[in-house]
């Protein structure tokens, strides 16, 4: 059994994180957690003892160097990280590093901010006869985005999209939408999706930049943009009665 838990703590409601991960922070002797984003109220039920590391102060050695100490005093670890780690986690560095030290570690899943911004706005992202395609990216900042996958270029497909660590560009991106969507598509916002402070804005491509600084909201903000979001769509062949499948007779 891995010593080492890298677990998804959710978008913030600290009762979104699985039970799987909240019994790994329960157990564990040392929690690293991403506390910009991770509410210290997830991780309240840890042991009176747990030693605590925020890892918004940290950098890559020196998160390293915490665990590597407590392997080796045979502490369990519990590495925290915010949504779902397998998406802009950046846990590839961390299990790579752990990986040359020969220190085994487990990969814990959690409810990323997309698919809770999705549960704010009570929309599904796969509705027949709109989209059955979630494209979930980012626009290019700080952080560089290959060639193919540009938003222009991404756009063209016309999916339902869910844009992270953007909306501090929303007038670039939204010119960079409207290259393929219509004026006409719905977008919504949802920042800090699940927390008490959740705030929601909806619109279209056309109005949305004013409605976003009028909220002003310019940081942990989900992008949410397609026809998903509107009121036009087909029923599910999955519950229609004259669909048949394994468990269930067409009438």
């Amino acid at each position: 059994m891995s010593s080492v838990k890298f677990i998804g703590a959710g978008p913030g409601d600290p009762e979104l994180i699985t039970v799987k991960g909240q019994k790994a922070v329960q157990q564990a002797d040392v929690i690293i957690y991403a506390g910009s984003l991770v509410p210290v109220a997830v991780i309240e039920d840890r042991k009176p003892d747990a030693t605590v590391f925020n890892s918004a102060t940290m950098d890559l050695g020196g998160i390293i160097e915490v665990i590597k100490d407590a392997h080796a005093k045979g502490l369990k670890v519990a590495r925290v990280h915010t949504g779902d780690p397998s998406i802009y986690g950046s846990i590839r560095e961390q299990m790579e590093e752990l990986d040359l030290l020969g220190i085994t570690y487990e990969v814990i899943p959690g409810v990323s901010s997309f698919l809770a911004s999705a549960a704010a706005l009570k929309r599904e992202f796969t509705v027949p006869g709109i989209s059955q395609t979630v494209i979930c990216t980012r626009m290019e900042g700080r952080t560089p985005v290959p060639e193919l996958e540009q938003i222009e270029k991404l756009a063209a497909h016309k999916t339902s999209m869910c844009i992270f660590l953007t909306v501090q560009m929303i007038d670039v991106l939204i010119d960079k939408l409207l290259i393929h969507y219509a004026p006409s598509t719905p977008i919504a916002i949802v920042q800090r999706a699940s927390w008490p402070d959740q705030k929601i804005v909806q619109g279209t491509l056309v109005t949305i930049c004013d409605l976003v600084k009028d909220a002003k909201i310019s940081k942990t903000a989900m992008i949410m943009v397609g026809d998903f979001l509107g009121s036009t769509y087909e029923n599910s062949l999955l519950y229609a009665k004259h669909f048949t499948h394994e468990y269930r007779e067409g009438k």
